[in-house]
């Protein structure tokens, strides 16, 4: 899999939730799960005091930007450049420059570190969520979305089904 690192949409200011939406949207009708990883509309908490009462308020953080962990070809450029109300990407021309690791710590995005001790084949029990319970074979690990991909069986046959690190168990 090509490399993937955080790049900066511009948006129309006030239509970040919705740019964010479409994308994800864009991406699962798109089948680009692989390629566009996480879209983040980066927030931080503020204590707001209107008429003398305190009030613990989510604001954006970088209002008019959306950020987005993806990999950098000519597909994912068209879907996220296409996609209403973004007006371009960060970076010089239509050239995106992808954030530095310097860049990223403030924003709070880290590299998760995850150590799992199953592997492709295995079978394991799902903990949580709506599957709990159920058991199923692992067909695929993706540690960047720290999923796993299982099979279930569902009206009688196989359906695969991505379930957190967190929500299985090896049997």
């Amino acid at each position: 899999m090509a490399e993937t690192n955080w790049y900066v949409a511009h948006t129309y200011s006030g239509y970040e939730n919705k740019v964010k939406a479409n994308i994800e949207k864009t991406i699962e009708n798109r089948h680009l799960e692989d390629q566009i990883l996480e879209v983040r509309v980066p927030m931080q908490d503020v204590v707001e005091v209107k008429n003398g009462t305190q009030k613990q308020v989510s604001k954006k953080l970088f209002p008019g930007y959306v950020l987005i962990n993806m990999v950098m070809n000519d597909d994912t450029w068209y879907v996220v450049r296409n996609t209403r109300g973004v007006t371009g990407f960060v970076g010089p021309g239509s050239k995106p420059v992808p954030l530095t690791e310097e860049e990223m710590g403030p924003l709070g995005i880290q590299e998760a570190a995850f150590e799992i001790d199953y592997a492709e084949g295995d079978s394991v029990v799902v903990t949580g969520g709506a599957w709990k319970d159920t058991t199923g074979v692992i067909q695929s690990i993706n540690k960047q979305k720290q999923v796993v991909t299982i099979n279930v069986e569902l009206f009688g046959r196989e359906t695969p089904v991505e379930i957190s690190f967190a929500e299985v168990k090896k049997m």
